[in-house]
């Protein structure tokens, strides 16, 4: 049965095993609910590859392959069907969702294996699979946006998974409620969609905006409240809030949807809709400038955090920012690389920082750690190759990804200094800050109680996920490496049908091959030695002299620049702002007017108002019954004497 004729296959499997897992597997020993769990995200895997393998058959005049399932809704001139689609754009994002989900299940079958709640974790991981799957295979905006608002249901059960926590409970709702602000651009911003092309399909966007001129006032429009979605779910300024707070969750969470899957949404979504963004300058521009500032912000933060996962938490809102600035100046291809490269090593980041919270008895704190390398030498390992990979340390999968984006930024089509520069500041942020956290974690004298931590490697079914991450944190980047001796990008080729089917005649970038070894040999020594690489190096010296050769100089330079110290610390004090302008209003508004006036006294003055008349009126009426018979007598002569009265005052009127 071929699986690209049949591709709600890769929703089923995932959905089956979230359905027999959350019905059945709380009676199930832990080993049945592994074999369901992981079972059904390991078939999907195999079933994506077996669909790459066809679609590599395929004729060009074949892609995108659209399978049409049936009508699930018509209103009028409203008409969406069930359709799935595939493309080059689709399958990288297929393959790194199945592959890097797949080793998160395999991982968490080790970090949870003493959680209450085993089965309903499991069920809500794969639940999420289903739904990410579902937003990335979706051939219209609707189908996406089940996607969309599934993963965003997914991620607050996940939070929010001890729920008896309050700090995990109250994770959980700030990422439901944030992300749903944002989530209503989207919504009217597919509305408006609707209202201009008649239609929600993709294919019949695409090409009614390449055929017809549509008002650059419109498309920005759209292309802005779409944006907001992206907002919200990829966490940037000013929705990004909710992403460190997320944290609370088992670690495996923070892997699987804040680092590889569910935040990354957004930049798929853009990329995806890049047929109108690349039509839409101004909100080109937009996108570019919050990319920008949210990957320099999020990185000062992460400068000074001591929780190992919040550091984590705060790179993931700086590297999205990366994706967002790649495809604001056109230059889609190298977010998708990034959004590729960002699942490998922070995926990997996170599980490892997960095996140093399992080796720690569950401390997160790097001060309270150090000394870890020659203890759990695994996790070391592959933790710093991660490190040098989102450093963008040559050689590694993020100096691919992560030079491709600011090349763009620098002397793309849309090129822009400034953007540039923010860039390259938080390049060197970045580098800084992770070497502060390996440095902090795993050199130096112990910093804890080594009669009551006893320190020890993870298991198997951790350290081998940590392991196949580890390799592709290295090689996965190497499609782009023919690029620096003067060849091709090979990935940026696999995708250029996606970005350039529909782009109009000025966006499509010129690529120039050099043609003679002089000239390659340039391009390498170009990139090896440019800028992003000197401030990658530059952070990673700068830390290495704080943290090891000089510890004390931190300290005194957090006491010299208190007020800037405790500026990071506070994360600008963002929470608190909102906190005072807008949740604590609200709160006040909900508790003393629409609670207070509007629920009790009106609404319920109205239902209490109308009980009380019909009971006061009853309570009149019901007198009447008395049982005494001189009163009924009387009560039957007043109302004779008054139906007389009506008739005579009747007859009069008609003889008048």
């Amino acid at each position: 049965m071929p699986i690209l004729h049949n591709l709600w296959i890769i929703l089923a499997l995932p959905l089956a095993g979230a359905a027999i897992n959350g019905l059945f597997g709380k009676r199930w020993p832990k080993s049945a609910v592994n074999s369901v769990a992981v079972g059904s995200v390991t078939l999907a895997f195999l079933t994506v590859a077996e669909l790459v393998r066809e679609f590599s058959l395929l004729a060009p005049d074949q892609i995108p392959y659209l399978g049409n399932y049936f009508t699930w809704m018509t209103a009028g001139p409203f008409h969406v069907d069930f359709a799935l689609q595939v493309d080059q754009l689709t399958v990288v994002m297929l393959l790194t969702v199945s592959f890097v989900g797949m080793l998160i299940h395999i991982y968490s079958t080790g970090y949870m294996a003493h959680e209450e709640g085993y089965y309903r974790f499991f069920s809500y991981l794969n639940l999420f699979m289903f739904f990410m799957l579902t937003l990335v295979l979706g051939a219209n905006l609707l189908v996406m946006f089940v996607g969309w608002e599934g993963v965003g249901l997914c991620s607050y059960l996940l939070i929010g998974f001890w729920f008896l926590k309050k700090s995990a409970a109250d994770a959980g709702k700030k990422a439901f409620i944030t992300t749903r602000i944002g989530d209503f651009g989207f919504t009217v911003g597919m509305l408006l969609v609707f209202a201009t092309f008649g239609s929600i399909d993709f294919g019949t966007i695409f090409k009614a905006v390449s055929a017809n001129p549509i008002s650059e006032v419109t498309l920005t429009w759209i292309c802005i409240l779409l944006f907001t979605g992206a907002i919200g779910k990829s966490a940037q300024l000013p929705l990004y809030v909710w992403l460190p707070d997320a944290m609370e969750g088992p670690t495996p969470v923070s892997a699987l949807i804040h680092a590889a899957t569910m935040v990354t949404a957004g930049v798929y979504m853009v990329a995806r809709m890049n047929p109108l963004f690349s039509r839409a300058p101004i909100a080109m521009l937009v996108v570019a400038i919050v990319g920008a500032v949210t990957a320099f912000y999020s990185a000062t933060i992460g400068l000074v955090q001591t929780d190992i996962k919040k550091v984590l938490a705060y790179s993931t809102v700086s590297q999205l920012g990366y994706m967002f600035l790649a495809c604001g100046v056109g230059s889609y291809a190298a977010g998708i690389f990034h959004l590729m490269t960002h699942a490998f090593f922070k995926g990997l980041l996170f599980l490892a920082a997960g095996s140093v919270i399992h080796a720690m008895g569950g401390e997160q704190d790097m001060m309270k750690m150090g000394g870890l390398r020659s203890k759990i030498p695994i996790t070391y390992w592959t933790m710093l190759i991660a490190t040098l990979a989102i450093a963008g340390i040559p050689g590694f999968a993020g100096f691919f990804s992560k030079d491709a984006i600011l090349e763009a930024v620098q002397s793309g089509p849309n090129a822009n200094l400034i953007l540039w520069l923010l860039g390259v500041a938080g390049a060197a942020l970045t580098s800084f800050y992770m070497f502060r956290l390996v440095f902090l974690t795993f050199f130096g004298k112990p910093r804890y109680d080594e009669h009551h931590v006893h320190v020890h490697e993870s298991p198997a079914n951790m350290t081998v996920p940590l392991g196949i991450l580890a390799f592709l944190s290295i090689f996965g980047g190497w499609f782009a490496a023919p690029k620096l001796m003067g060849g091709i990008d090979y990935f940026e080729k696999f995708l250029s049908p996606v970005f350039s089917m529909y782009a109009p005649p000025m966006a499509e970038p010129a690529h120039v091959i050099s043609e003679t070894q002089a000239s390659a040999g340039m391009e390498l020594l170009k990139a090896l030695t440019g800028v992003p690489v000197i401030v990658a190096v530059l952070g990673l010296l700068v830390a290495w002299w704080l943290y090891i050769k000089s510890p004390d100089t931190p300290k005194r330079w957090a006491q010299s620049l208190r007020a800037l110290y405790l500026l990071l610390l506070n994360k600008y004090y963002v929470d608190e702002i909102y906190a005072a302008l807008i949740v604590r209003p609200l709160l006040w508004i909900s508790t003393n007017v629409l609670w207070h006036v509007v629920d009790e006294k009106v609404i319920d003055g109205v239902v209490n108002g109308s009980a009380r008349v019909a009971r006061e009126s009853g309570g009149k009426v019901r007198e009447l019954q008395s049982g005494n018979t001189r009163s009924y007598a009387a009560w039957v002569l007043i109302g004779a004497v008054g139906f007389t009265v009506l008739l005579l005052a009747l007859f009069l009127r008609e003889v008048h």
